[in-house]
């Protein structure tokens, strides 16, 4: 199976002097193509410091942190620049914009890659929308939108660029249990059908069994590495 994360022996610290402080110690973690992995733990454990490393939303410091074959220790911002292209981010806010309208929002996400004309962009925003079951609200606003409605709308905006790698933040947390179910079930269908990897941070019991492994975070370390 291809490698797509490759975490050996990480360290990260915030803050600096007497005030440095240790918050992942010595993780080792491999995510493979295709798979849909959870990653759950308590607050304050970690899991949201290591996926935003993951995500090269902030450079690693120690150890060894490969994403999509690249090197992210020590990397400097116009590699983590590049790493995200093909990264996709769903949060426990959908941080959609609220003055865009649903294709707009997921339409941005395209127009990061210049290769890709304005036409084809707002093609593939609008299929993809209709992939999530929002082919009728593709001019609404999020104000004009329920709680999973915008949900959905930010896994079109990930899922829309095709990206390797999905990395998703609690994405059920604000939602009714049949609406988070529903939200992850299309997140592992849709990524399955990309063929790109799943990492999903929960605290969700309920939604366990959409992976094929569970990692576990405690005091910033990963404690357990179990298959579902």
């Amino acid at each position: 199976m291809k490698e797509v994360v490759v975490i050996k022996n990480l360290n990260h610290f915030f803050g600096e002097g007497e005030l440095k402080k240790q918050t992942l110690y010595n993780i080792n973690l491999t995510l493979y193509e295709g798979e849909v992995v959870i990653m759950k733990g308590p607050s304050g454990s970690g899991k949201t410091t290591l996926l935003t490393l993951i995500g090269a939303l902030r450079s690693a410091q120690e150890g060894s942190l490969k994403v999509l074959t690249e090197e992210l220790v020590k990397a400097k911002n116009s590699k983590l620049v590049l790493i995200r292209r093909n990264i996709g981010y769903i949060f426990q806010s959908h941080n959609l914009l609220e003055s865009l309208t649903a294709r707009q929002n997921v339409q941005m996400s395209i127009e990061l890659h210049s290769s890709i004309s304005q036409k084809e962009a707002r093609e593939r925003a609008d299929s993809m929308l209709d992939s999530v079951g929002l082919g009728d609200r593709i001019t609404y606003y999020p104000r004009q939108l329920s709680g999973g409605q915008k949900q959905r709308v930010a896994i079109a905006r990930a899922l829309v660029s095709h990206p390797k790698l999905v990395l998703a933040d609690e994405p059920t947390a604000a939602l009714d249990s049949k609406s988070g179910r529903s939200i992850v079930e299309l997140m592992q269908t849709l990524a399955k059908e990309q063929g790109c990897t799943i990492l999903l941070v929960t605290h969700d019991s309920r939604i366990l069994d959409v992976a094929e492994r569970t990692v576990e975070m405690e005091d910033g370390c990963l404690a357990e590495y179990s298959l579902v």
